[in-house]
């Protein structure tokens, strides 16, 4: 199948999907009319979508949940176009005693490149994935909540153009604060490659993560947020650093007994490397069982 009709029947699925669910979400005239309204009932389920939308936005939040997160980069490469990027991001805690939990969380990407010659360049592929897991407290103390633990690149790529093809490690750090409506932090990590050539064509690599990360919710599980990865690529010979601004909105509902996290939100890279996108638009839909 070409690529353009692969996108297409992605992004199709992708917008049938969130309309089916918003369309699920929401009460439907006839059950308004025919049954009377729980006005307590009602509130505790806007509260109770306000605090889980709180335990999502914290990365060591004591919850299996499973992101996907679809990610659009314009700009993208040599000829400035458009990269498409679905992050799997599934997360689950191990609850080690009354102390104390493991989180663990992986992303495996799933790549759209745009032409990127003269480089070479596949049009669709997997990325190496990276696990994280963070031994953390928990319970909270004064609203506060960290996490430490190691992180792994695991060489999953489908094509050497998509990444590098040997295992990495280093160490990631979590700290978070929740208070009333709030929710904000910082994720940390870096990883160094465990092999490879040091080279312009090698394989060895040595990354950089800062995620900052503040949340602030309404009633009904609506909430504004703002959390842009940070990164630096300490082997590039050009402008290491990526820095995105900006920030989205979300909202928290239930579709039967499932509970739905769909969030969209914007970031323009202020600084970045010659080839990197210029901005980001992102929609990110999460399972939470």
């Amino acid at each position: 199948m070409p690529r353009r009709d692969i996108l297409v029947s992605l992004l199709e699925r992708v917008i049938l999907l969130h309309t089916a669910l918003v369309l699920a979400s929401a009460p439907s005239w006839a059950q308004t009319i025919e049954q009377p309204k729980d006005v307590v009932g009602d509130k505790a389920v806007a509260e109770s979508d306000t605090d889980l939308a709180k335990q999502l936005q914290n990365p060591v939040g004591d919850l299996v949940s499973f992101p996907i997160q679809y990610n659009t980069n314009f700009g993208y490469g040599p000829h400035r176009g458009t990269q498409y990027v679905v992050n799997l991001q599934p997360v689950i805690p191990f609850h080690v005693n009354d102390d104390w939990n493991i989180i663990t969380r992986a992303i495996l990407p799933v790549v759209w490149n745009p032409s990127l010659s003269p480089a070479p360049a596949v049009p669709v592929g997997i990325a190496p994935t990276s696990f994280t897991a963070f031994l953390s407290p928990r319970h909270d103390a004064n609203g506060w909540l960290w996490g430490v633990g190691p992180v792994v690149q695991v060489p999953t790529i489908s094509s050497k153009t998509l990444g590098s093809s040997v295992w990495g490690g280093g160490p990631s750090a979590v700290i978070v604060w929740s208070g009333g409506p709030w929710v904000a932090g910082a994720l940390v990590n870096n990883i160094w490659s465990l092999s490879g050539t040091p080279s312009p064509a090698g394989n060895s690599f040595a990354t950089f993560l800062a995620n900052p990360f503040v949340a602030y919710n309404f009633d009904s599980g609506w909430y504004i947020s703002s959390s842009p990865n940070i990164t630096a690529n300490w082997q590039y010979s050009g402008t290491k650093w990526t820095v995105p601004i900006g920030g989205g909105v979300g909202r928290v509902f239930q579709v039967g007994a499932l509970p739905v996290d769909l969030s969209l939100s914007a970031y323009y890279n202020v600084i970045r490397p010659s080839v990197g996108g210029t901005w980001q638009l992102s929609t990110q839909l999460t399972l939470v069982f």
